[in-house]
């Protein structure tokens, strides 16, 4: 079985949709999910350090509720709530049925490149 991976990158919002359409086009899809932010910054402002760590538990775990993510980081239910919202807000996380949160990947590749201006 394949370990289920999402690349995290920096891409303009045309260059996603040129990729959808092209897969849609040749009826391939993409080999690997991707979540794309429109600069670094905003790569950076939403994958703060707290919300790291709690991808990094929530990576495999399957649906958890929010209090049991808090219990995993060792952190207040309240402020990981207010982090699993920004990370529902910008497409990382996902909500099952029943209101679990759920991050479907075993594993998280970020990719971005720093180029001289």
């Amino acid at each position: 079985r394949t370990m289920k991976t999402v690349t995290l990158d920096v891409r303009t919002p045309a260059d996603s949709m040129a990729d959808l359409a092209r897969a849609w086009k040749t009826g391939k899809a993409q080999k690997t999910a991707r979540i794309s932010f429109a600069t670094p910054e905003l790569l950076w402002r939403v994958l703060t350090e707290k919300r790291w760590e709690l991808l990094k538990v929530l990576c495999g775990a399957g649906p958890v509720s929010i209090r049991e993510a808090a219990r995993r980081v060792e952190r207040d239910v309240k402020a990981v709530h207010g982090d699993v919202t920004a990370l529902l807000n910008a497409g990382v996380l996902d909500k099952t049925e029943d209101g679990q949160i759920v991050f479907p990947y075993e594993a998280v590749k970020v990719e971005f490149l720093l180029q001289a201006a």
